[in-house]
């Protein structure tokens, strides 16, 4: 499965905001610079990550982002989809019930092993990175990361 590099770059902005004093804020145009990200790209996924409820935004001169929700209660599965939408990346055409080999509509009665192996792997997947959260991920970050972001964010 590919994902786009919005999800890294979704992952790393909310580990970031993670990260804030409580009720601070973060404008996009530092999270931008913090990665050495294009600005203007980031903020489509800033604003697809808000719309999930991800993050919270505040517009004007003292606005910005910061987490939705505590960042314990935010999972990694949270910021994937909030990125990549919903959808599952299988989808069964039924090929089997096609062509000169077609089987029967009596044998398609049950999902095909194909459209199972598939569907049990995105299951597991998703499980897998439900079982993760924000506040998880941050502190598993070296503490020497974790001291640089406290003096850039108290700056």
């Amino acid at each position: 499965m590919k994902l786009s590099q919005g999800v890294e770059w979704g992952m790393h902005c909310a580990t970031l905001l993670a990260q804030v004093p409580d009720g601070g804020l973060m404008r996009r145009e530092a999270l931008a610079v913090h990665y050495g990200l294009p600005e203007a790209y980031l903020s489509k996924h800033l604003q697809a990550m808000t719309r999930a409820g991800v993050l919270q935004a505040t517009s004007g001169p003292k606005g910005g982002y910061r987490l939705a929700r505590p960042a314990d209660e935010i999972t990694v599965l949270d910021v994937v989809r909030a990125i990549e939408g919903t959808a599952e990346p299988f989808i069964c055409q039924e090929i089997r019930q096609r062509g000169k080999g077609a089987s029967s509509p009596d044998e398609c009665r049950l999902p095909c092993q194909v459209n199972s192996v598939m569907r049990s792997a995105y299951q597991a997947w998703e499980a897998s990175l439900r079982s993760v959260t924000i506040g998880e991920l941050v502190t598993r970050m070296p503490k020497s990361v974790l001291k640089r972001n406290q003096r850039l964010l108290s700056a």
